[in-house]
């Protein structure tokens, strides 16, 4: 058990996985929403649309953090700008502003003596460099999250059927839209530090992948991914101690894997079920039916 217990014997790895951890719950939670509303390419653009902040604060010596917080802020702003407009589509306000921003960020860093380093420290993240106030804000960030999503979940649910029946319903779709898009640019801001602009959208989308074959009810998708990203956490982390990998990459690609391995899982689970199904029919004790996993997870909200 030396191989476990061993990277557990320096703060900065424990420190990483309790902040690995709490991004995770929180990417388990907003990421069930990304999932069901399709909106990966915002949480992809957000997660770009930070590194002219992220690289600005890189050049003047300022807190990643907060240059993150505020280019993300004005990325979220601009994309909302231009849809209320209604002269461009969603998807190509976003691929605007996603290429715009991202050009912006890699002309700001190249400026820096450090360029390769700022870079990848900005693409990749540095979750073992996570640091006792990082975890305290993740906390906070973890708190918001959980209070917003309970305060819009039948406004969410609503609007992810019909719009129109949730203002129908007096469920102000707009407001729980600007909600949702605040709840994504908050999960993808925290995260920067653990995995990274690059691949912050596998945390927010494979967990989720990998808890939809096994739920129906959107809060247990939502428990569901969260103990997956945790587990891919904990993977990554042990891979990059172990193996000299990037730790942020290493998260990501547990993450996959993990999604990838459910659904092998499951299809091997519905195979079963549907042979012992036919083999009772076959010796006429019940009628064969098939298996499948569940059709919609908004069925029962």
């Amino acid at each position: 058990m030396s191989w476990l217990i061993d990277p557990l014997s320096t703060d900065f790895v424990v420190r990483a996985a309790l902040g690995g951890m709490l991004v995770a719950v929180i990417c388990g939670v907003v990421g069930t929403w990304v999932v069901i509303r399709g909106m990966a390419f915002l949480g992809e653009a957000i997660g770009h649309g930070m590194l002219p902040g992220v690289a600005l604060a890189s050049v003047l010596g300022l807190p990643l953090i907060a240059g993150a917080a505020m280019s993300a802020l004005v990325m979220s702003a601009a994309i909302g700008m231009l849809q209320r407009r209604g002269r461009l589509s969603y998807d190509t306000s976003i691929g605007l502003l996603f290429v715009g921003m991202l050009s912006l960020g890699v002309i700001i860093v190249s400026h820096s003596r450090s360029f390769a380093t700022d870079a990848t420290a900005m693409l990749f993240g540095d979750i073992l460099a996570i640091a006792p106030g990082d975890i305290v804000l993740l906390v906070a960030a973890l708190a918001v999250t959980l209070i917003v999503t309970a305060a819009f979940h039948r406004a969410f649910v609503a609007a992810a059927f019909d719009r129109r029946i949730a203002q129908t319903l007096g469920l102000a779709p707009h407001i729980a839209q600007s909600a949702l898009v605040g709840l994504v640019t908050l999960a993808v801001v925290v995260s920067f530090q653990a995995v990274g602009t690059l691949l912050v959208v596998g945390l927010l989308i494979a967990p989720v992948v990998a808890a939809r074959p096994w739920a129906q009810r959107i809060p247990v998708i939502m428990t569901l991914a969260s103990g997956f990203g945790v587990a891919a956490v904990l993977t990554g982390l042990l891979v990059s101690w172990h193996v000299g990998s990037a730790a942020g990459a290493s998260i990501a690609c547990s993450a996959i894997a993990l999604a990838a391995a459910s659904a092998l899982v499951r299809g091997a689970v519905d195979r079963v079920r549907r042979a012992e199904a036919s083999h009772r029919s076959i010796h006429g004790r019940e009628p064969a039916t098939p298996v499948s996993p569940p059709s919609s997870i908004l069925e029962r909200p």
